[in-house]
């Protein structure tokens, strides 16, 4: 039986020539007339290796002169070319001569690299062009892909690097034999550097090292023998090639003159490690390693193989071909792949490889395209025998032979060939080489020197050909298979079929083979086809046009001869009786494997509504395969899909057992009925049931999904269906989450689903819906997509891009947000404008020269602020109050004059005071709102102390400095200015304005870390530090207290015994030079840092806390002293340390400079710690007496200080403020009239400054304690204090209860009432109360009262803060929060932009530590769009109230994460959407976090379609088929878009218009259809409306009953009024005979599907076995229902019948 091996012609495309060398001539760079020097290379590879990106990949190969699609790497040099066809597409230029270069991939890296070896560096390219360019300290030979990461093989001669056999490396072949050029160069400038570097170095001594990433070291490569693992150091063992798919390595070994074939696992540095291994990886790199396992070796050749590659074997097997050249031969070595693991290979069994004669070999893609054997592509080999023959291999069987055709014409040839003649005799040209494979195409060398680029098969290719043959691969026996890709290939009967290009032609040669298998069977024999026709006539009516013609267009009249709409015909003849018996037992079982494969893939394809065509096509085949094996059943069931293919057939003299052919629609309806548990497989075609087959996976994937929904057990990836399916990670509490699992993980998407029929669909879409509304938390992203929850996955990816993938399969529609603002698609972050300038711009600013100044505000209006604010001006308003790059206006008197000056000058340095002092506010209102690239200049505003004149035509007034004696007026006001412009950087990182600010931001960046180098730069600028060796530094107080500030923000928290020791001695440390100004702010400085240290540490510091409190509260001027002997010793110790300045001071400490550093101090270390002891030693004085001797904002400290160790106990109420007060402040202040004050029995004054200090000092922990809440008691509080504050300046028109005496203005200066107007409790919350507030007191005017620089700063922050971020950002509460917020409002304000004598003015910008942005808004994740939409927030318990729920409208800032537990998307419009936390006592997530529940502040939300009220009466009526199709339509619209199910519009319409039409058409008597598919799909349909019905699946079905009762009703209506109908049954089951006429045969086919009548046989069989068993006037039915389950009563009705109608003689079949 083995057949000859038949013979085809290659296709030649075109005479190849490299297009490296056209696009070379094209520079200019060589002649077109001459032969190019040849010492240049190439490599021929496929487009997908190296993964170009975008859309262009698939438009160059169409776009191209080179239809065949190949891409070009052409080198010559240092100079690479990647040419798709005949166009460029990149060129690329290296530093030194290119050696070897290869497409790789790495891990992390997604897209294909160009890795190019140089002499002394390998270069790594991306598809965009980027380059990483990695030194070789060593001298490396060759390059190698990887599956995921690159082989360097080193060299043995470190003077010269020892080339491959190629500089160039292609994935799946090694070399070009018999080459005459390529890259030989002799490279001498290698320098040798394995001497110089230490033996111990891993890297040297391994001769193999792997790349893993382009910025990682090598990794040294280890070997295991006998379970010990080395160090690869061999540098005889040299690789000829590698796998790109699967890790596998070939080498050969010159001394041992052995190939060996070694297996690359992944290992640990552990495992690989012992006593025999040098340690050679450092302690920064992966300790993943890399060992090589040898699978196979064989002592076969003298010599390197010239070539190795990977092909298939047959049956999909993986085998390693060696072409060895001097023995002429290709030794094929099959690997043997671990069943329980595919990514693990065993060892390769010696029997089982082989040689065939070769001199040289290729791998191509030719008989199974598209198809793949797990990662590898079905791959088959063409050899070239010594002979010149050129056969096509799959795996050791060999197909056909290749020929060139016998006439070339001469288009192929470009003019320089045609110069030389080469035409003249291209008829002897015999093939003397084969290279460059790629895909089905090949370079032929010939033996005149021409080199063809040719391909073995014509495109375009059958997929249908292509399934049946992949089917076949794996339902076949391999005898059975190998025979039959034997005939289909090697018969030269077929061979015309390949000189046509279109599909039909493969199909008719893959039918044609069948049908002669089927002859050899003895009923149907085919009709040569290549018979000519007589005449044209006979020509047209045979012609594929006619054929096609009689399918599509049949006419009512036209007789109904299935041969007609065949290309062949058929006829029948007897069984010849000289036959080998033998042949007919192999074709007889050959026929029925054939017919149990190809009616799988035909079960297959009946699940995909785009292969109707391919259905029919098989029908026919199937048809005549079952015909010929007498299975009737087989026949009847084809004939009734597809009722052309109606055959007659005669019974074969030997009595066979019919079989019923197994249906997938069938099944559907039976789990649909009865549930999955009832035996039902036999409905399954057993090819579905195979484990890991991939030509029916299509259908054995909608299998598993209704075995699932329908309660299958699973014994792991195993139905109890008979199928497997894979379920992916996630919880399911239904089966119905079960189902969208699987789906996941069968990656069965939105599109897969639309190609299913439409009934099928129905009941995978009810699973989807019933998980929408609230599917699990734990789903991963593509689960929340297919059940269209885009909101859950973004959220659940983290990111705003949609990947490829399942996203493509998820195009919902998107519907516009309804808002009237003019919002834009974000990209969060975003900077752009969506306001006019116009709109910005307020009043006082609307001349034209200033609309185009910077102000550094202008990126702060986005859509999502606007969205937030909507056409309120509040943002507005505070950009003209925060401007300061706009010169401000000048109030003249209606008369000018010469005096005049004076008064611009006055009002001129009155605005000055609170322009330097803007950049404060404006530093926290743009805080992290910017994000800008590296290389983007970063523009500072300008600060203009200028006026202008409006009556005056904006006449423009400098400021007069000269007249004043200020010094640097603008210093400090620029930094500011710097810093407020750094601020706006998202995320905030390092200021570097000045050295001052360089070490703040330096420390802040690096916050607890106690960096090394950090601190050493700290410390050198503290003096007092230094050893005494050191000369002395001039060093500014000012950088003194930057450096201590940031010693402790370096320390935070680490409570460092001697860092701690050290700065409680700067506190107290004497003035060390000139200026001794600012020696109060250096002990403020020191005192906070000390607090940073130990924050919150309490007595748990360190272990002398005792002596250390004893210091502090010396320092603050506490009277107890406890321990007198370290007290002294460490005062001497700081005397001596001092150096005398010109200030005189005793051996005494200097409370008034030490107490508010000291008071800091103590408040940081004991913060939160409820300590009574430390509160008590902090109290404020208790009589008249200890008031005269402490100074009033020192009392402000210590009740600040107070409250924040007894942290718990504030409270947002009057009497919490009232209780701070001592009762003798509180008598002495009540009683305010002129007789009080004049009396000489206590100090008025100093009572009314105790009490407004106590008060202010109060608001401040009030503050504090609640900054960033939003809490409203505390809101209010604040707010009265600050008010009734301000009526004692000036009446301030507010109706709030009077809660402070008057008359306290006299007694008390401005600056103490107005502290507590920080009212950041209220911070990134714009509240507009607070804010007028604010405003008014920015406005005013020197006239009521003095507005100094202090004030203005107080005012200025409390603005930023009040709008923080652009309303982004607010505070914590945490202790480092709390800190650097004490730290900012600390309650000594400078008097000018100079002054830092209390408090340096650059700490004032320390409050970002304390800032969280806490902001989320909520973007539409269809449209992209920011929206409203409400939340109910939860937060916990705490000692204050109860678990809490409150509703907010985003965008919105959220509570601390302290006592955040959810939030809810809720409200009608969107889906329900909760994000669950624990609360936990940490920061807010950080930019970038991947753990961020919120995405950055995004959170992805979708809406729902229409929210209409669903309860209305009509709906009842409204699906049913009455009524025009505009209603029709009208109410499904309804139906489906008040349900949110916009799918259901296709099933809707797809079957209403179906039963439409074929009621339409048959009033006219001309039906449309040509097959009765759609009504098993209506059937599964109505199936699962019963399903629903009695309770099988989750109640609430997604179709209305009453539609799909409708179109059962309207069926059955059809039937009951077609008037042949009754006769043609009555033949079908009396004779077995179907009409004539296409039409009738059709009606009839959707008859039998309809009602389920079996075949005639069946039905037959049934009325004898009830005849015996009832009377004449009893009713056979409930007999034969028992007989024929599956069929409708009405069915049943009409047998009985027919039955009664032929009296006695029953149903005669013939």
């Amino acid at each position: 039986m083995a057949p000859a091996i038949g013979s085809r012609q290659l296709t030649v495309i075109r005479e190849f020539r490299p297009h490296g060398l056209a696009a070379e001539e094209a520079d200019g760079e060589g002649d077109p007339g001459e032969r190019p020097p040849r010492d240049y290379d190439y490599f021929l590879f496929d487009p997908s290796l190296a993964a170009s990106p975008g859309p262009e990949s698939g438009e160059e190969a169409a776009s191209s002169s080179g239809a065949d699609g190949d891409h070009e790497l052409f080198i010559r040099g240092n100079r690479i070319i990647w040419s798709a066809g005949s166009r460029v597409h990149k060129r690329y230029l290296s530093q030194n001569t290119v050696i070897m270069a290869c497409w790789c991939r790495m891990d992390t890296i997604r897209d294909a690299l160009l890795c190019v070896l140089q002499v002394d560096t390998l270069s790594i390219y991306n598809v965009n062009g980027e380059v990483s360019n990695i030194p070789l300290p060593y001298a490396v030979s060759s390059i190698w892909p990887l599956p995921s990461g690159l082989l360097l093989q080193k060299s043995t001669d470190g003077g010269r690097v020892v080339l491959a056999s190629t500089s160039l490396l292609k994935t799946r072949d090694l070399i070009r034999p018999n080459k005459e050029f390529g890259l030989n160069y002799n490279i001498s400038s290698q320098v040798n550097t394995l001497e110089t570097v230490s033996k111990a170095d891993g890297s040297i001594i391994s001769s193999h090292l792997i790349l893993k990433n382009p910025l990682e070291e090598p990794q040294v490569t280890y070997f295991e023998e006998k379970g010990r693992f080395d160090t690869m150091k061999d540098f005889d063992e040299k690789t000829i090639w590698t796998s790109d798919n699967i890790p596998l390595m070939a080498s050969y070994h010159k001394g041992k003159l052995q190939h060996s074939v070694w297996q690359i696992d992944g290992t640990t540095y552990q495992e690989a490690m012992d006593d025999n291994v040098v340690p050679s990886i450092q302690c920064d790199i992966s300790t993943h390693k890399f060992a090589f396992r040898k699978i196979w070796q064989g002592k076969c050749s003298q010599s390197a193989a010239s070539k190795v590659f990977l092909a298939t074997d047959i049956d999909g097997t993986p085998i390693i071909c060696f072409l060895l050249h001097e023995q002429k031969i290709l030794l094929a070595v099959r690997i043997q792949i671990d069943e329980t693991n595919g990514e693990s290979f065993g060892d390769i069994k010696p029997h089982m490889s082989w040689n065939v004669p070769a001199f040289a070999a290729a791998p191509v893609v030719v008989t199974r395209p598209r198809a793949r054997a797990g990662v590898l592509p079905f791959t088959d080999i063409l050899v070239l025998t010594p002979e010149n023959d050129l056969l096509l291999y799959s795996g050791r069987q060999c197909l056909c032979r290749y020929t060139l055709p016998t006439e070339l014409g001469k288009a192929i040839f470009s003019n320089y060939e045609l110069n030389f003649g080469v035409t003249n005799f291209y008829s002897d040209m015999k093939i003397t080489g084969i290279t460059d494979a790629v895909e089905g195409r090949i370079n032929v060398t010939c033996n005149n020197g021409l080199m063809l680029r040719c391909s073995l098969r014509k495109n375009p290719s059958s997929s249908l050909v292509g399934d049946c043959i992949a089917a076949m691969a794996e339902g076949l026996e391999s005898c059975f298979y190998g025979h039959f890709v034997s005939l289909l290939w090697g018969d030269s009967d077929a061979a015309y079929l390949c000189s046509s290009s279109h599909v039909d032609s493969e199909w008719e040669s893959f039918s044609y083979e069948i049908e002669k298998i089927c002859a050899k069977y003895g009923q149907i024999s085919p009709t040569n086809p290549s018979k000519s026709p007589c005449t044209a006539w006979d020509f047209l009516i045979n012609s594929k046009h006619h054929a096609k013609y009689g399918k599509l267009s049949p006419t009512s009249c036209s007789s109904f001869l299935p041969v007609s709409c065949s290309t062949s015909s058929t006829k029948f003849h007897s069984f010849p009786q000289d036959r080998n018996s033998a042949d007919i037992s192999f074709y007889i079982r050959f026929l029925r494997e054939t017919l149990d494969t190809l009616h799988a893939l035909y079960e297959n394809l009946k699940l995909n509504t785009l292969r109707k065509q391919d259905q029919a096509c098989l029908a026919s085949l199937l048809c005549r395969v079952a015909s010929s094996l007498g299975e009737s059943s087989y026949v009847d069931y084809y004939c009734r899909d597809f009722p052309h293919n109606l055959v007659e057939f005669h019974s074969l003299s030997s009595t066979i057992v019919l079989r019923s052919p197994p249906c997938l629609f069938r099944w559907f309806e039976n789990c649909l009925r009865h549930g999955c548990d009832m035996e039902t497989s036999d409905d399954i075609p057993a090819l579905m049931c195979k484990e890991k087959g991939s030509a029916v996976s299509w259908g054995r994937k909608v299998v598993s999904f209704y075995s699932l929904l329908l309660g299958a057990e699973r014994k792991g990836n195993n139905l109890s269906s008979g199928v497997y399916c894979e379920v992916a990670s996630g919880s399911a509490r239904s089966t119905e989450e079960l189902t969208v699992l699987a789906m996941v993980a069968e990656k069965f998407g939105r599109q897969q689903l639309d190609l299913l029929p439409i009934g099928v669909s129905l009941v995978l879409h009810h699973a989807l819906d019933r998980c929408r509304e609230s599917p699990p938390d734990d789903w991963p992203a593509p689960a929340y997509v297919l059940v269209g929850r885009d909101d859950l996955a973004m959220a659940k990816i983290g990111s705003g891009r949609k990947e490829n993938g399942v996203w493509n399969n998820d195009n919902l529609t998107s519907i516009s947000v309804p808002y009237m603002l003019h919002l834009q698609p974000v990209t969060v972050p975003t900077t752009a404008l969506d306001v006019t300038p116009s709109e910005i711009l307020n009043s006082e600013d609307t001349d034209s020269v200033y609309r185009s100044v910077e102000d550094g505000m202008e990126h702060i209006f986005t859509s999502t602020t606007q969205l937030r604010y909507g056409r309120d001006l509040r943002l507005n308003e505070v950009r003209r109050l925060l401007c300061s790059a706009r010169p401000v206006v000048i109030q003249t008197p209606t008369n000018p004059s010469v005096s005049d000056q004076d008064l611009h000058q006055q009002q001129l340095w009155s605005f000055a005071q609170r322009t330097t002092a803007l950049p404060f506010g404006r530093g926290a209102f743009t805080l992290a709102t910017t994000y800008t690239l590296l290389t983007e200049a970063l523009v500072f505003p300008k600060l203009v102390l200028a006026g202008r004149l409006p009556a005056q035509q904006n006449a423009t007034v400098n400021l007069d400095l000269s007249t004043r004696s200020v010094s640097e007026f603008k210093s400090w006001a620029e930094f500011h200015n710097g810093v407020a412009a750094g601020l706006r950087l998202a995320p905030f990182q390092e200021h570097d304005i000045t050295r001052l600010g360089l070490l703040l931001g330096l420390a802040v960046s690096n916050r607890g870390t106690m960096h090394p180098a950090i601190s050493k730069m700290l410390y050198f600028h503290v003096p007092s530090r230094h050893p005494s060796s050191t000369p002395e530094l001039e060093l500014p107080t000012l950088l003194q207290s930057a450096a201590v500030m940031g010693i402790g923000l370096l320390y935070e928290g680490s409570a460092h015994a001697l860092t701690m020791k050290i700065l409680l001695g700067e506190i107290g440390r004497r003035s060390g030079g000139d200026n001794v100004l600012e020696r109060e702010g250096y002990a403020v400085a020191a005192g906070s840092a000390l607090g940073f240290v130990a924050l919150g540490r309490g007595s748990n510091a360190f272990g002398f806390m005792d002596t250390f409190l004893d210091r502090l509260f010396e320092y603050i001027g506490s009277k107890e002293v406890y321990h007198e002997k370290p007290l002294n010793a460490a005062l001497a110790t700081d005397e001596q340390s001092g150096n005398t300045g010109q200030m005189m001071e005793g051996t005494q400490i200097n409370v008034d400079v030490t107490a508010p550093g000291a008071i800091i101090a103590l408040a940081l270390i004991f913060l939160k710690a409820e300590s009574e002891e430390i509160a008590a030693r902090l109290s404020v004085p208790n009589t008249h007496f200890d008031l005269q001797y402490v100074r009033p904002d020192f009392v402000m400290l210590r009740i600040v200080a107070r409250n924040l160790i007894l942290w718990t106990r504030i409270q947002p109420t009057k009497d919490w403020v009232d209780c701070q007060i001592p009762a003798f402040v509180k008598f002495g202040v009540s009683d305010t009239s002129q007789e009080a004050m004049d009396s000489d029995e206590f100090d008025t004054e100093a009572l009314c400054q105790a009490y407004v200090n106590i008060v202010t000092g109060a608001c401040i922990a009030l503050g504090l304690k609640y900054a960033g809440s939003r809490n409203s008691d505390a809101q209010e509080l604040l707010y009265a204090y600050a008010v009734h504050f301000l009526n004692e300046i000036k009446h301030v028109s507010v109706q709030t209860p009077s809660i402070l005496p008057k008359g306290l203005l006299q007694h008390v200066d401005r600056g103490t009432l107005e502290l507590c107007l920080h009212l950041i409790v209220m911070a990134g919350s714009g509240h507009l109360q607070t804010f007028r507030l604010l405003r008014y007191l920015r406005g005013r005017s020197s006239a009521e009262g003095q507005v100094n620089y202090g004030l203005q700063m107080a005012v200025s922050l409390a603005i930023g803060f009040l709008f923080l971020g652009g309303g982004t950002h607010t505070f914590s509460t945490s202790n480092s929060a709390v800190a650097a917020l004490l730290i900012t409002l600390y309650p000594r304000l400078p008097t000018g932009p100079n002054d830092n004598r209390c408090h340096l003015q650059a700490f004032r910008h320390l409050y970002v530590i304390a800032t969280e942005p806490r902001w989320i808004q909520t973007v539409d994740v269809d449209t992209g769009l920011p929206v409203y939409c409400p939340l109910e927030v939860k937060v916990a318990e705490t000692e204050y109230y109860s678990e809490t729920n409150y509703c907010e409208v985003t965008p919105c800032l959220l509570p601390e994460r302290s006592v955040l537990k959810s939030i809810r998307v809720c409200g009608p419009r969107y889906w329900s959407q909760v994000i669950t936390l624990t609360p936990e006592d940490k920061p807010w997530w950080k930019s970038g976090d991947k753990t961020d529940p919120f995405n950055g502040g995004v959170l992805y939300i979708k809406r729902k379609m229409i929210q209409l009220d669903a309860n209305l009466c009509f709906l009842g009526q409204c699906m049913r088929l009455n009524g025009s199709f505009e209603e029709f339509c009208s109410q499904i619209l309804y139906e489906c878009m008040s349900k949110d199910r916009p799918a259901l519009l296709q099933v809707y319409i797809s079957f209403y218009t179906i039963i439409e039409t074929m009621w339409e058409h048959l009033k006219i008597g001309h039906l449309p259809f040509v097959d009765s598919l759609f009504l098993s799909s209506l059937k599964v349909a109505s199936a699962y409306n019963e399903a629903l019905i009695d309770g099988r699946i989750t109640t609430g079905g997604i179709i209305q009953s009453t539609f799909l009762e409708s179109l059962m009703k309207r069926i059955e209506y059809i039937f009951a009024e077609l008037p042949n109908l009754h006769d043609n049954f009555f033949n079908y089951l009396n004779k077995g005979k179907w009409p004539d006429t296409q039409n009738e045969a059709v009606l009839l086919s959707c008859y039998l599907q309809w009602y389920s009548i079996p075949p005639p046989h069946i039905v037959s069989s049934a009325i004898e076995k009830v005849k015996p068993r009832t009377q004449t006037s009893v009713s056979m039915l409930p007999l034969l229902r028992l007989l024929l389950p599956t069929t409708h009563l009405v069915g049943l009705v009409e047998i009985e019948k027919l039955h009664m109608t032929n009296g006695h003689e029953g149903l005669a079949l013939h």
